[in-house]
């Protein structure tokens, strides 16, 4: 019985001496605080990183420490499994996109390789809701888990939120910052959405149809098919779904079952140790993205994949605000923090509050040029500001000291950019990228520049995925005079209606039959998700 105390009054110094070397004055995300009920996470609580010297205890058979230490072989693809509680659905669909991940094996190792920095997080708090662990691999399906990725319903982020969802579920959207995007914002709200969904379907394959497809879709299938007295599961409304509703939890299924059975599909899952991948720290003065990267010490992407919500060139500051650092980091952040003595942020906003105001007299105001103005907030050459609209511009070198300057928070909270085009009408095509485009031949096919394209569509590189759908102005046209043989129909029908008309109508209705153009886009799926 001594030796047992002994032995655990090891395990409390060791667990002690872990929270005592966590990096100071920095709170951890949420995804640290474990839940009681939760053994998996209880399991996480120990697996400290090696630098800690744990690795230096010698092992003894039998005893209460060598049992800690043998935790730490759960990773997270593991705690995954034992999590899974979704019914398997069973679906001819589900086979061939089986195949198609095995096809395309780059592809699904990119979006595992991707998950690494999330996962923890999302399975963390499911387990806190006690929700199926299936849902954390959702985002394979909605994004490949990129963050940054944009749909062509203007979907956003890793669990992509359409604007008007967003905001009914808190997700803040300005021209400084979306949350949709954001790491821990979107997933909560994600979370939040599939426990409504379920409540009201009971039923988790119809609350996936219904994340995909919306709730309303749903029920209204449901409703047809019981008026008809027919099941009301997946597999029998199918049939009433889109093409992409229906192809949907099918996907996921499809990821579940690799993740299940890795050895039988041949197939081999990067290690993803079970413990949290960043903490986050508060951050209450504005700062450039690239200047945070360098405090933090890491490059530019590995920094805005954790922080993706913020915008290409400054984060605001606020008590509401935090950045997400790997653990490594966030000490580094500090240390140079304090040794840092140039400006934090060399950038402010601006207002526009009359409406004649233009990006050339705005550039003028700040000394810089309107390309500057328009590169940082993705204003297309042909397009001019209206009023109201909130600008990203250049701090003007009196400014003062490094933080006095910051952006007011209910500017960065609610800044809006509202454009409107100048010149000729132009209309909106939506064109398909081909294996052998880039946006360089897009330009060039439609006549406009690759800046446009980018601005159109929100884009920070020049590079653009196949099977991507993008936006692209071209000029109005009108509509084109009909052939002999069209027009000699058209007369027909004319007179033909003319003669069932009142003599009264007759004036009135002359031009009733004109047609309007149409514009045949090239079709697309309803979400236009794209893998980067």
């Amino acid at each position: 019985m001594t030796y047992k105390r002994h032995c655990f009054h090891i395990l409390a110094t060791i667990l002690s001496t872990t929270f005592f070397l966590a990096v100071p004055n920095i709170s951890p995300a949420g995804d640290i605080s474990l839940p009681r009920y939760s053994k998996d996470a209880r399991l996480a609580a120990f697996h400290t990183p090696s630098g800690m010297g744990l690795s230096r205890i010698e092992v003894i058979e039998d005893d209460p420490v060598t049992e800690v230490l043998s935790m730490y072989e759960v990773d997270i693809w593991d705690r995954i499994r034992r999590g899974f509680a979704i019914p398997d659905l069973e679906n001819p669909r589900v086979t061939s996109h089986e195949n198609y991940y095995l096809k395309n094996q780059d592809y699904f190792d990119r979006m595992t390789s991707r998950s690494s920095l999330y996962l923890f997080h999302i399975v963390q708090e499911l387990e806190k809701r006690g929700m199926p662990t299936e849902l954390a691999l959702l985002p394979f399906i909605e994004s490949a888990f990129n963050p940054y990725a944009r749909s062509s319903a203007k979907a956003e982020g890793m669990w992509q939120f359409i604007p008007s969802t967003g905001r009914h579920y808190d997700l803040a959207q300005s021209v400084f910052r979306d949350d949709r995007r954001c790491v821990l914002s979107s997933t909560e709200a994600a979370l939040n959405y599939l426990q409504n969904l379920y409540s009201m379907f009971g039923d988790w394959h119809l609350a996936l149809a219904a994340y995909n497809w919306g709730e309303g879709s749903v029920s209204r299938a449901v409703r047809k098919n019981r008026a008809r007295l027919q099941p009301v599961d997946f597999n029998s409304i199918s049939a009433r779904m889109p093409a992409e509703t229906r192809n949907y939890v099918p996907k996921l299924q499809a990821v579940k079952n690799m993740i299940a059975h890795p050895d039988q599909y041949d197939i081999r899952l990067p290690k993803i140790e079970n413990q949290p991948y960043f903490v986050k720290i508060g951050k209450t003065h504005d700062i450039d993205v690239k200047v945070a990267a360098k405090l933090a010490e890491l490059s530019i992407d590995d920094f805005r994949a954790l922080n993706p919500q913020f915008g290409q060139y400054v984060i605001t500051g606020g008590p509401d605000v935090s950045l997400l650092l790997p653990r490594e980091n966030a000490q580094k952040f500090k240390e140079n923090l304090e040794n840092w003595k140039q400006p934090l942020s060399s950038w402010t906003a601006y207002q526009v509050m009359e409406k004649r105001e233009t990006v050339e007299s705005i550039a003028e105001k700040y000394h810089t040029t309107p390309d500057v103005i328009r590169h940082a907030n993705h204003i297309p050459s042909r397009m001019a500001l209206k009023f109201g609209s909130t600008v990203l511009v250049p701090k003007l070198a009196s400014s003062g000291n490094r933080n006095e300057t910051d952006i007011a928070p209910e500017v960065s909270a609610n800044g809006k950019l509202v454009l409107e085009r100048i010149g000729a009408p132009t209309r909106i095509v939506k064109v398909k990228v081909r294996k052998k485009d880039s946006l360089a031949s897009i330009a060039k096919r439609y006549k406009t520049s690759v800046d446009d394209i980018k601005s159109w569509n929100q884009l920070t590189s020049n590079r653009v995925a196949s099977g991507s759908i993008l936006r692209v102005h071209v000029p109005a046209k009108a509509a084109p005079a009909p052939s002999r043989r069209n027009a000699k129909k058209v007369r027909s029908r004319n007179y033909a209606a003319a003669k069932k008309q009142k003599p009264a109508n007759t004036t009135t209705s002359k031009n009733a039959h004109k047609q309007a153009a149409v514009v045949h886009e090239p079709k697309h799926s309803k979400s236009g998700k794209k893998d980067v």
